[in-house]
C-alpha cells in the first residue's frame, strides 16, 4: 500500500500537476490539502477518471483537505478536528480506507507570531496532540498525515537566519510536534532519511528551490503497528520543479502487508 501527503496549494489550479503525478506515481491513497476551493467546486469528476475517489472538507480562498483513494470509497469519520466546535476552518478529514485510518491534516501557518494567529497554531496542536492520544489508544492502524507547518529540528530547515522568527520553527511550535511523536509514532520520513537532509517545501521567492533552500514541513505519522510495516519512503522533488508547481512536494510511504521479520 502507498499512501501519500501533498499540499497541492489549489486543487483547481493545480488540477493538471495533480493528475500528472497521480498517473506517474500511482499512490492508493493520498491526502491533500490547501485545496483552496468550495466545497462544491471540489474536481471530483476528474479525479474519479483517474480512478480516485474521495471525501473532502472545502473552503474557499485558504485551508481545504481531502482524502483520495484508488481502494474503495473512503469512510469518513471525521471532518472537523475535535475540542472546537467553533473552529469553522477546512484543516482536518478523517476517513477509513482499506483498513487503515487516514487522518489528513493541514495545521495552521501562525505567522506573524507573537499574536493570535500563533496563538490559534499552538491550540490547535495541542487539540491535534489530545486526539491522536485517543487514536493511538484505540488500536486501530492509523496515519497522521499532513502539512503541519512545524520544521521539527534545526536539521530541517536550510541554513539561514530567514526563520529565525517565524512561526514554523519557534520552540513551543517544535515542542507540541515532540510530545505528539513521543505519545508513541513513527516519523515516517525521517526514520526513512534518517542519515540525510530531506526537505518537502520550498518558498517561491528568492530562487529557493533552485538553491535547494527548503523545509521539511510535511510529515507522516506512523502507529505501531505500520511503522512495523513501513518498508519504503520517498519525497517526489521533482514535481515540485515543474511548471506551476505547488511550493510542496508530494511525501508518500509503501507498506508492506506483513511486518518486517526480526
Amino acid at each position: 500500500m502507498k499512501i501519500a501527503t501533498f499540499n497541492v496549494n489549489d486543487v483547481r489550479k493545480r488540477l493538471g500537476n495533480l493528475l500528472a503525478w497521480l498517473d506517474e506515481a500511482e499512490p492508493d491513497i493520498v491526502c491533500l490539502q490547501e485545496l483552496k476551493t468550495a466545497q462544491k467546486d471540489f474536481p471530483l469528476a476528474a479525479l474519479e477518471s483517474a480512478g480516485y475517489r474521495a471525501a473532502w472538507v472545502g473552503q474557499p480562498t485558504w485551508n481545504g483537505v481531502a482524502v483520495l483513494s484508488r481502494l474503495g470509497s473512503p469512510v469518513v469519520t471525521n471532518t472537523q478536528l475535535p475540542g472546537d466546535p467553533e473552529d469553522g476552518q477546512s484543516r482536518y478529514l478523517e476517513a477509513a480506507v482499506s483498513g487503515v485510518l487516514v487522518a489528513c491534516l493541514y495545521a495552521p501557518n501562525g505567522n506573524p507570531q507573537p499574536g493570535p494567529k500563533f496563538d490559534y497554531k499552538l491550540g490547535w496542536h495541542k487539540r491535534l496532540n489530545r486526539h491522536a492520544k485517543q487514536l493511538l489508544a484505540s488500536g486501530a492502524p492509523v496515519v497522521l498525515a499532513g502539512d503541519f507547518n512545524v520544521a521539527p529540528t534545526p536539521e530541517d530547515v536550510y541554513a539561514t537566519t530567514s526563520y529565525v522568527d517565524n512561526a514554523l520553527v519557534q520552540p513551543a511550535s517544535r515542542r507540541l510536534f515532540a510530545e505528539l511523536v513521543k505519545q508513541g509514532w513513527t516519523d515516517a520520513v525521517r526514520a526513512g532519511f534518517a542519515e540525510e537532509t530531506v526537505y518537502t517545501f520550498w518558498d517561491y521567492r528568492r530562487n529557493r528551490f533552485e538553491r535547494n533552500a527548503g523545509l521539511r514541513l510535511d510529515h507522516l505519522l506512523l502507529t505501531p503497528d505500520l511503522a512495523s510495516r513501513l518498508d519504503e519512503v520517498g519525497v517526489d522533488r521533482h514535481v515540485r520543479a515543474a511548471e506551476n508547481a505547488s511550493d510542496h512536494a508530494p511525501v508518500w510511504i509503501r507498506l508492506r502487508t506483513q511486518p518486517r521479520r526480526r
